[in-house]
């Protein structure tokens, strides 16, 4: 059987870790329209009749602002050069530019086969798509370029059957039942993180952490009791994330309850209390603590 390992690389906001769920088909990353939501490498483990692709989702490429963003970019960077294939996510609707090119030929350089999903072509013209593939042909990009649709699900099975061409034969690195290396722990963390991302405006979200206190099942009743701590940056973003009378932090707990509860397959009884660790992004240490940084080291 066909069997490796695939980095899926791209720009933030491209669209890697939608199309990573659908291909999987299973929930193993979350997905918000902010940059840097996806924040450490995540393993979604595809099986079909012949083959087993274990895709790596890694954080998107991004202009470095802090010590946090660093630790990211090393991640998105070391998790492309131990693979048996790179697939480059590019968001379709914004065009082609020299940077993405020289950005695409920086991991070209890297020797290892490679693909390009050309995304989002539900939300723009089609006549543009054969105008930016001869573009990339043109600018020397001698790889596959494959048009999909993570939404619309366009070529998701052309691209899945290119994938396992290019993997070497072998057993599988995973048992069939696993779908991620990441506990359900680390993806109730996550779905928390999500709903804040999707809740809040402008930079509160990209400075909360989430750390999981409490996740433990009921003996007697299929429920979950989960306790969180949402870890922010200032006083004044403490405020802002719990609201008047606590308003906004309700809702959102309500928001992500739902998120678990679909997650888990049963009830969820979730707590959480908002503290502030200062400036934790620009703080290696602080960064560790909060479980970040482990997979770029």
């Amino acid at each position: 059987m066909k069997s490796g390992t695939v980095a899926v690389v791209g720009r933030a906001n491209a669209g890697k870790s939608t199309l990573v769920n659908v291909l999987v088909g299973e929930k193993v990353a979350i997905v918000s329209p902010k940059p840097q939501t996806t924040r450490d490498r995540i393993l979604g483990i595809l099986n079909e009749a012949g083959a087993q692709i274990v895709f790596a989702d890694t954080p998107g490429i991004y202009r470095s602002r802090n010590a946090l963003t660093d630790s990211m970019m090393r991640t998105a960077e070391n998790s492309a050069k131990d693979v048996d294939v790179i697939l480059f996510v590019h968001d379709g609707h914004k065009g082609v530019s020299e940077q993405d090119v020289s950005l695409i030929r920086h991991y070209l350089s890297f020797g290892i086969p490679m693909l390009i999903a050309y995304t989002k072509t539900d939300i723009m013209p089609e006549e543009k798509i054969p105008a930016d593939a001869k573009f990339l042909y043109e600018s020397g990009i001698q790889c596959d370029v494959v048009p999909v649709s993570a939404r619309k699900g366009k070529n998701i099975g052309k691209l899945k059957r290119l994938i396992a061409e290019m993997l070497p034969e072998g057993e599988p690195l995973f048992p069939e039942d696993v779908i991620s290396d990441k506990s359900q722990r680390f993806m109730i963390s996550e779905i928390m993180r999500e709903k804040i991302l999707l809740k809040y405006d402008k930079e509160i979200p990209h400075g909360v952490a989430v750390i999981v206190n409490t996740f433990k099942k009921r003996e007697d009743k299929p429920v979950y009791d989960i306790d969180l701590d949402i870890v922010c940056e200032k006083p004044a973003h403490k405020s802002i994330l719990i609201g008047k009378r606590g308003e906004a932090l309700k809702e959102t707990l309500s928001f992500a309850r739902k998120g678990m509860e679909d997650f888990l397959g049963c009830k969820v009884f979730l707590t959480a209390f908002v503290k502030v660790k200062e400036d934790w992004r620009d703080k290696a240490a602080l960064i560790k603590e909060l479980g970040y940084g482990q997979t770029g080291e």
